[in-house]
């Protein structure tokens, strides 16, 4: 199939018709909001549902990741239901089930109810996070897709800063850990009632079938390789899951021969290959990679180096790392009204910038305004990951801007796993026993500037590519 240099309408639709309004962009980015929210605003409140329902360790951990295990397994297959059923439907059967899981969590009576209904938010999430990036895909054009991934990009970087600043906020006057849930259940009501009037109707391809062959064999994969990361740390990472991790390789391989052999047959492989040959899409992989390692890891010793160490309450904690978000996101939006001849080389730009500012983050553990200033840096540099975003799916054929998004998003937040997962082991291994953690946050920083220059030398590979003159 010829690949396209750009956005390629819905066939049928005039092209008056494919323009986004600005309403419909606010109900599917607060849609992400409230899902992103959902993970950061929850890790504030572990101690008190801990002394409430009178949870074990196991079972704190499950009611953390198992949002995040769940989400992370279901986003390929969220994207493909989205394809087969219609974004619109995608989106708001996702919200639907997100808020009634939230408000589920959030009277839960007990520890086993809250972590079932935490399964089940990451469902609800992994089916209407895709439909997101896919429908900013498929109804933007030009500057104005540059303007909506940068709108995307920023509300991923606010849901977490906000999150954590809100959990502080709600526990600070002793509202207690269940209205961090209800809170959000009036919000995801009223977005439903707007999705319902707003989303454009799309009819879908459910023709194509859902792959199950490949849906079991990358789920088993990636679900495999996720649940010893998020909780190995926590576990003291038993043999268990490094057998885990080497089973992910061969299931991924097993995964990989099922596409082809779908695809032989005439089929339609969950993930298509046509989707990872189109140019940029696998540079633009591996930089989506090792940039949300970088990040991640970041926001989470920043979180336990200023509560712990500097003794932050979670809202002065959160506040300290607003710098980082705004920069981050004003990056992200400036980015589409640069000249075209320089938005490209920004990308290695931005790591460039990154890699020093992480080591410079090292020497400030102290606190203040240098660490301000730092994560500042941080959020600028890596605010490049908006052009990066565009620049792997515009050559993307409207086709597959599902499967294109469904890969993008699962490889993100796999990158901020891995991140989490490495770096944090490395600074809690070196926090442990000593009366202040400067020497396991430097070491974290050098680990963070190296997975950022592993970014930077990505992103030459994806910068170089031209993209062919629109006919």
């Amino acid at each position: 199939m010829t690949q396209t240099a750009a956005f390629i309408p819905p066939a049928g639709t005039k092209p008056q018709e494919t323009k986004a309004s600005g309403l419909l962009l606010a109900i599917i980015l607060v849609g992400q909001f409230l899902a992103i929210l959902n993970v950061n605003i929850v890790n504030v409140a572990t101690p008190t549902i801990e002394s409430d329902l009178h949870s074990s360790g196991a079972g704190l951990q499950m009611i953390v990741a198992g949002y995040t295990i769940v989400y992370a397994v279901l986003l390929i297959t969220g994207a493909r239901v989205g394809d087969l059923l219609g974004y619109r439907k995608a989106f708001l059967g996702g919200l639907a089930v997100f808020t009634l899981t939230t408000l589920g969590a959030g009277t839960a009576p007990t520890t086993g109810w809250l972590v079932a209904f935490r399964l089940l938010q990451g469902a609800g999430a992994a089916m209407m996070m895709p439909q997101v990036l896919t429908l900013i895909q498929r109804n933007y054009q030009g500057a104005a897709r540059g303007r909506a991934i940068g709108l995307w990009s920023l509300v991923i970087s606010g849901g977490i800063v906000v999150g954590q600043a809100l959990g502080g906020i709600l526990l600070g006057f002793g509202a207690g850990w269940r209205l961090v849930f209800l809170v959000l259940v009036p919000i995801g009501a009223l977005l439903l009632l707007a999705g319902l009037r707003v989303l454009p109707a799309d009819r879908g391809g459910g023709a194509t079938g859902l792959d199950p062959w490949g849906l079991v064999s990358l789920s088993a994969a990636v679900l495999l390789f996720v649940v010893p990361l998020v909780l190995g740390r926590d576990l003291g990472w038993p043999v268990w899951g490094w057998i885990s991790m080497a089973l992910s390789v061969v299931v991924f391989a097993a995964f990989v021969r099922i596409e082809r052999w779908v695809t032989s047959r005439g089929g339609r492989p969950l993930v298509d290959a046509r989707v990872l040959r189109a140019p940029g899409m696998r540079p633009g992989l591996a930089i989506l990679l090792f940039g949300p390692a970088t990040w991640g890891s970041f926001l989470f010793t920043s979180s336990l180096h200023l509560q712990t160490d500097l003794r932050m309450s979670p809202l002065a904690a959160g506040l300290m790392l607003v710098p980082c978000a705004l920069a981050f996101g004003l990056v992200g939006l400036l980015w589409p009204r640069l000249p075209i001849g320089l938005q490209r080389p920004l990308v290695p730009v931005g790591y460039v910038v990154a890699a020093p500012a992480y080591l410079g983050l090292g020497l400030a553990a102290g606190g203040g305004v240098p660490y301000a200033i730092m994560g500042a840096l941080i959020g600028a540099g890596l605010g490049v990951q908006v052009a990066v975003t565009n620049m792997a799916t515009e050559q993307v054929d409207g086709a597959f801007a599902a499967d294109a998004s469904g890969a993008l998003l699962t490889v993100m937040q796999l990158g901020q796993v891995i991140g989490v997962a490495t770096v944090g082991t490395l600074f809690i291994s070196l926090s442990q026993g000593t009366p202040t953690s400067m020497s396991a946050s430097l070491a974290a920083a050098i680990a963070m500037a190296t997975l950022a220059v592993l970014a930077g030398l990505s992103s030459l590979f994806l910068v170089r590519r031209r993209v062919p003159a629109r006919g």
